[in-house]
């Protein structure tokens, strides 16, 4: 199914069933940014991220043009954040490395300019997202967004400040290295999200990924942590407010 033919008010109610009652919707280039905006100016549930994909930037897609439209979309009141953005070294190869690093850059640098959060994809790229970030210097309020990391990643991650937002790979079997990062995140430095429709929790995991799941993937979250569900639920609530207002 296309972006455009997502019927949202179906997939807002169903996760208010749940209890899920915002939303954050990613942009990956400018028509995605732009159906991002238009849903969260279309309902009041819905916020916007903008932003260039790093495998968008690698293929050439982060050029002028694009970063001017992301830079104007940025300045929407319903947009808080830009993103996603960053470094992919699993899709991309190492003829579009400098692209992507060219394209985060300039996000990181609207990211500021705006104060808005930056939403960072990272995929087989931790080093050189932190150096990027060490060398920009990291916009107040930095997500990363699906955290792949290990406890080392997520150790530095807390070090400095960076939320780890957490999908239903967090419930997969061989995912321990990732339920260590949990175990070691402090719990005010945690988002839960979908990355809908991939990524799906088990036991639906084949299925397309939809906001009314991310229940499972607090509760897995609970249950590792040890931590009562309202709290997490809580901590996971006020860190999102503070991202992303």
């Amino acid at each position: 199914m296309d972006i455009m033919d997502v019927p949202v008010r179906e997939i807002l109610d169903a996760a208010a069933a749940v209890g899920i009652t915002r939303i954050v919707q990613v942009g990956t280039d400018v028509p995605s940014s732009w159906w991002s905006v238009e849903q969260a100016e279309a309902y009041d549930e819905v916020l916007a991220t903008v932003a260039i994909h790093p495998n968008e930037a690698g293929r050439g897609g982060a050029g002028a043009e694009a970063l001017t439209a992301i830079e104007e979309l940025a300045a929407r009141p319903r947009v808080r954040g830009i993103g996603e953005t960053g470094l992919d070294r699993y899709r991309t190869g190492p003829e579009g490395y400098a692209a992507q690093e060219d394209s985060f850059r300039a996000h990181i640098d609207i990211a500021k300019r705006h104060g808005k959060a930056l939403v960072i994809h990272d995929r087989d790229a931790h080093a050189d997202v932190l150096r990027v970030l060490e060398e920009e210097g990291a916009p107040e309020r930095t997500v990363f967004h699906c955290f792949s990391g290990d406890a080392e990643m997520a150790r530095v991650c807390a070090e400095r400040g960076y939320v780890m937002s957490f999908a239903g790979t967090l419930t997969f079997r061989n995912a321990g290295a990732l339920r260590e990062a949990a175990l070691l995140a402090p719990l005010d430095l945690l988002l839960v999200e979908t990355d809908a429709p991939f990524l799906t929790p088990m036991p639906y995991r084949g299925r397309p990924n939809a906001p009314y799941l991310v229940p499972l993937t607090l509760h897995a979250l609970a249950h590792l942590k040890s931590v009562d569900l309202d709290k997490v639920c809580s901590a996971v609530t006020a860190t999102a407010h503070r991202m992303f207002d």
